[in-house]
């Protein structure tokens, strides 16, 4: 709906660790230090190039999202319609903005005196 801004900064991830995956029934939330990202859109994860995990809205997330659990944040990647987070085992993070319509997520830096809402 929004998109994500391309001057979006996240480099406050980097180097933190993963330290929540909370389950909603329409969202997955995830915590990398003073950064707390509510998504809503697909959430996949990749490894070595092949798919490892996947949620969406009305699903428990697949198994794979364990081995993000209290893993360091190498680096992020912002395009307009994706965040990509790479984690130190090799895991990759993929958080689409995926409608048109409605938002797709939101990021809190807790840090700040605002959320930052995001597509």
């Amino acid at each position: 709906m929004y998109r994500i801004p391309r001057d979006l900064d996240l480099s406050p991830i980097v180097g933190e660790f993963t330290t929540q995956v909370c389950v909603g029934q329409f969202d997955l939330q995830l915590t990398f230090g003073p950064v707390r990202f509510v998504v809503t859109s697909p959430v996949d994860l990749f490894k070595e190039g092949n798919h490892l995990a996947h949620w969406e809205e009305g699903r428990w997330p697949e198994p794979g999202f364990f081995d993000i659990m209290n893993t360091e944040v190498l680096r992020v990647e912002v395009s307009s319609d994706r965040i990509v987070i790479e984690l130190a085992n090799g895991i990759q993070i993929q958080l689409a903005d995926n409608s048109d319509q409605y938002e797709s997520m939101q990021i809190f830096f807790f840090e700040a005196p605002f959320p930052r809402v995001i597509c």
